[in-house]
């Protein structure tokens, strides 16, 4: 007999099953596995966190948002769950007790029952508390709201209950809403679960305790209607039904009533509904909530829509005239244009010499540089690497050598992703930073058409010593979106000096130290890097920095402010160091009347952040102290919010208007400056952005900052300009002008032209410069030669009582990346000219208007080619010869003696009428006409003979 061990029998043996107990367990330690990786991931990013808003010393922001989500959760999951349970233990309790129809044998009486509940009850919670705690801000500025102190004109409500009580009305009326139904639907599926042998033969049988218990959360829910419907009357403040946003004629008089409506059928609805539970009469019920459905939507849709069509359009303007003037009201309130000062630009005089002497350092200011052809140049000449990168140009004013100076400036920031051997160790130890900054003033050039660079190079040199650079580092900036570490034993490259690198230590404040193994383990965890933990280069003064995108930073800390999308990079210029400046807006939807733009219809520049560019560091200043929406922050977050008084003076210097809010503002100013109903209603005065050319494409112009003197003002100040033509026009019919310095920032003032005088807007002034047969054919030439001509922005430049036009011209070889700034267009009145530098295109400017040379002049080219006193005298000279844009053939009389043919061969004369032609075409990127001229009539002598000895003459003249 075989054994089943002996080799006689090799039968497989028979598995056994595994078990549901076995199943049971593996999914446990499965599901415990992963809610374990979960809450510790969870706790990880918590703890990192904190200890990230610690080192910026804003953990009490950290944990008023972290608290506040908790509490808010909590309040609202609390009642939720307690009225869920409330309503479903109710029901069973009902049920079980009802012994005509049950037994303690029945389903709903098991105890599986009470855990399901109590289970169904948390889970649901739960769900709610996570939903509900995304609303921790709202109900925080609820509490801590700030009035506006002026009221609309419909229910006399301060501005402020819209923006701060409704939206938390209106969440406590939706919960409300949410747990009476769960709470309904709940009981529902305790009755429906006692009485499934009926429901398994197909029938129900209502119950009279099931009927007091429906009735009873009914009456309830309509409660929560008729406060849901109070609550909609003021909803009509947004209201899209008429001419203009805003509660309208039909609003008032149509919805509202019929909202009232509303309020008491869902009160008569809630009293007949309890009342039914002494009657039990569902059909009374059933009639109550059908009576309610027709009002709703009779009342609150159709008839407003019959009012509307058939009363309010035929006789709108009557109608409505009241409510536009809402409209328009709060539209210039929400926006801040009803501080715009305006003013009369009364006649526009011939542009003089004496004028342009007479506005201080304007020429020194005109803007020649666009920021995009400057963009590229920046990248070519002063990039040194290939792995820096300047992401960004921004325009600033600084004090050098006791004048106020637009310049164009941009950071030099590292781009990793152009290092040739990206290792873990280059990339998160060694290449940390970008280093230095380049500055240039907006009107000067070079001979070569290239920017003069004030501040260059690497280490950076600067010009002036009021542009000194004392700390190049930028550990954080617009390009810089990874994570690194520093003070570690790798030295960190600091830039490139020869064939040499220079190498360096931090010894900043920036970043979050990691001198315990809990740090370093936490924050291995938090970025999933494992070398963190296996790398022997840190030692307990290394620092990770987190975050240091400068627009990523700030969204972390202050979620609840909108950022400009421009923030921009000033220098200190007391100590050298490198910061930014990032404008914060606080806005809200809520505003009522106010006309939407986007997704907002409030908006105030009500913060500044200031950030450090080595360190990280940021403070927070409140730059409109009157704006209620930022002082319900500050009440919100009191360590989070600097006042501006205590903004250093350097600092304050360097504020300018935000570009996203005044953008914002003109395109509602286009149609909010007509303040009279019936202008604004038959949009009689609509203004729109102009037109331009840029780079062979018509788009809108966008605004510029200048450094001008405003009419009427004593002294130059820094603006950010916007011109305006008529709807449908091209001619000028204003422009509005930000204010940025001193006492007078934030000002904003609308010069308007006469509307009986043709005042030449931008696209008019660009048809004229095609039109002009000199500039169209020089432009056409270069573009025939193999180069790309980019027409800049074109500048409208307000100069005392006259009008300046600025537009440069930059040429870019057809395979080159550097564009050069060739010629500077002008034009004043019925003026155009264009010349090299700008000061030779203001003197021939001023001598087709026969103005002569005078000192004024003088002085004016000096000051526009940046020229020492004394030098315009060349310039003058070379400015009133005959411009001759397009260089004409030079005949073999005046270009002297030709080179000798004779005695060539074809291939000879072949390769003379190539060489000839690569000639012409090399002068023709440097600009030097006469010699393109020279060279193309010499091919064009080569090509004659070849023709010549080919035996096939050239035809006739005319054929």
């Amino acid at each position: 007999m075989n054994t089943p061990h002996t080799n006689g029998d090799q039968r497989p043996r028979m598995r056994r099953p595994v078990g549901m107990a076995t199943r049971i367990r593996l999914w446990t330690v499965v599901i415990l596995f992963f809610g374990a990786y979960i809450l510790l991931r969870f706790g990880v990013g918590l703890y990192t966190d904190f200890l990230w808003f610690q080192h910026l010393n804003f953990e009490s922001v950290y944990f008023t948002a972290l608290w506040s989500k908790f509490w808010v959760g909590l309040a609202v999951a609390v009642p939720f769950v307690a009225l869920f349970w409330t309503s479903a233990f109710f029901a069973r309790w009902l049920s079980v007790r009802n012994v005509l129809f049950f037994s303690d044998e029945t389903l709903v009486a098991q105890k599986f029952v009470v855990w399901i509940i109590i289970g169904a009850g948390l889970f649901l919670g739960w769900l709610v508390g996570t939903a509900s705690a995304t609303s921790w801000l709202m109900v925080l500025q609820f509490l801590n709201r700030q009035p506006f102190n002026f009221t609309e004109p419909v229910f006399n409500m301060d501005v402020g209950f819209y923006l701060f009580s409704l939206p938390f009305l209106h969440f406590v009326q939706v919960w409300l809403v949410v747990a009476l139904f769960a709470s309904l639907f709940g009981a529902l599926a305790v009755y429906a679960l006692a009485q499934q042998n009926n429901l398994a033969e197909g029938r129900l049988v209502i119950l009279p305790h099931v009927q007091l218990h429906m009735s009873l959360i009914g009456a309830l829910i309509f409660l929560t209607f008729a406060f849901g419907h109070r609550l909609s009357m003021f909803d009509l403040m947004y209201s899209n039904r008429g001419v203009a946003f805003g509660a309208s004629y039909t609003d008032v008089n149509v919805s509202l009533p019929a909202l009232w409506v509303m309020v008491v059928v869902a009160l008569i609805t809630a009293g007949i509904l309890l009342l039914n539970i002494f009657l039990r009469r569902p059909a009374l019920s059933l009639m109550a909530i059908f009576a309610w459905i027709i009002v709703g939507v009779v009342g609150t849709g159709f008839v407003p829509g019959i009012i509307q069509r058939y009363i309010v359009e035929p006789n709108e303007l009557a109608r409505e005239t009241p409510y536009i003037e809402n409209n328009i009201d709060f539209t210039n309130r929400a926006y801040g244009l009803n501080n715009i000062q305006e003013r009369d630009f009364s006649r526009v005089e011939q542009l003089t010499p004496e004028m342009v002497a007479a506005e201080g350092t304007f020429l020194k200011n005109i803007r020649l540089w666009d920021y995009r052809p400057l963009q590229q140049t920046y990248q070519q000449i002063q990039s040194i690497r290939l792995y820096y990168q300047f992401y960004d140009i921004d325009f600033d004013r600084y004090m050098v050598n006791n004048e106020l100076r637009q310049v164009a400036l941009a950071a030099r920031e590292l781009d990793k992703n152009q290092l040739q051997s990206p290792t873990w160790v280059t990339q998160k130890l060694q290449f940390t930073h970008g280093y230095g900054v380049v500055v240039n003033p907006v009107n000067e050039v070079t001979r070569e058409g290239l920017p003069q660079l004030w501040v260059k190079d690497l280490p950076p040199v600067s010009t002036f010593e009021d542009l000194s650079i004392a700390q190049p580092e930028i550990y954080y900036g617009e390009g810089t979106g990874d994570y690194v570490f520093v003070n570690t034993r790798e030295r960190e490259f600091n830039y490139p000096s020869g064939d040499q690198n220079v190498f360096t230590q931090y010894e900043g404040s920036g970043g979050v130290v990691m001198d315990s193994l809990l740090k370093r383990l936490a924050f291995a965890v938090r970025l999933s890097d494992l070398n963190m933990l296996l790398s022997q280069e840190f030692s307990n003064d290394s620092r990770v920095m987190l975050h240091r995108n400068i627009g990523e930073r700030v969204r972390i800390i202050a979620p609840f402010l909108r950022y400009d999308r421009d923030p921009y990079l000033i220098i200190n210029q007391t100590d050298g160091r490198l910061y930014w400046l990032q404008d914060a807006y606080t806005v809200s939807d809520q505003f009522p009347y106010a006309q939407p733009i986007s997704d907002l219809n409030y908006i105030r520049n009500g913060v500044k952040v200031l950030i450090d560019a080595y360190n990280g560091s940021l403070t927070f200043y409140i730059a409109d102290p009157n704006d209620p929406l930022v002082n319900t922050y500050a009440a919100i977050f009191p360590n989070l919010f600097t006042p501006m008084s205590q903004m250093p003076d350097w600092v304050r210097a360097r504020i300018r208007y935000p570009e996203d809010l005044f953008r914002i503002q003109t395109e509602l100013y286009r149609t909010y400056h007509m303040r009279d109903v019936n202008v604004f209603y038959n949009k009689e005065d609509l203004w729109q952005v102009p037109n331009e050319t840029f780079s062979g494409n018509t788009q809108p112009v966008e605004p510029y900052y200048v450094v001008l003197k405003l009419p009427g003002e004593a002294e130059s100040e820094f603006a950010l300009i916007q011109p305006f033509t008529p709807n449908n026009k091209d001619n000028l019919i204003a422009w509005t002008a930000a204010r940025s310095d001193g006492d007078n920032y934030g000002k904003l003032v609308t010069y308007r032209f006469p509307k009986q005088e043709l005042i030449y807007g931008p696209l008019q002034i660009e048809g004229r410069i095609d039109q002009n047969p000199e500039i169209s054919s020089q432009i056409t030439l270069w573009d025939q030669g193999g180069s790309e001509v980019i027409r800049g922005n074109l500048l409208v430049l307000p100069v005392g009582n006259s009008l300046l036009y600025v537009e440069p011209l930059y040429l870019r070889a057809e395979n080159g990346q550097i564009p050069e700034l060739k010629r500077v267009i002008l034009a004043a009145g019925d003026t155009i000219v264009m010349r090299p530098t700008l000061g030779e295109a203001l003197v021939a400017l001023f001598d087709e208007q026969g103005n002569a040379l005078t000192p004024a002049l003088t002085q004016a080219v000096e000051e526009a080619d940046g020229l020492q006193p004394g030098a315009a005298a060349e310039v003058v000279q070379r400015a009133v010869e005959s411009p001759a844009p397009v260089e004409p053939a030079v005949t073999p009389e005046a270009a002297g003696p030709a080179p000798s043919f004779a005695g060539k061969n074809v291939a000879e004369l072949a390769k003379l009428a190539s060489d000839h032609y690569d000639a012409a075409q090399k002068a023709l990127q440097n600009g030097d006409w006469a010699t393109y001229g020279r060279e193309l009539e010499q091919m064009k002598t080569a090509l004659d003979l070849l023709v010549e000895l080919t035996g096939n003459p050239p035809p006739a003249d005319g054929q």
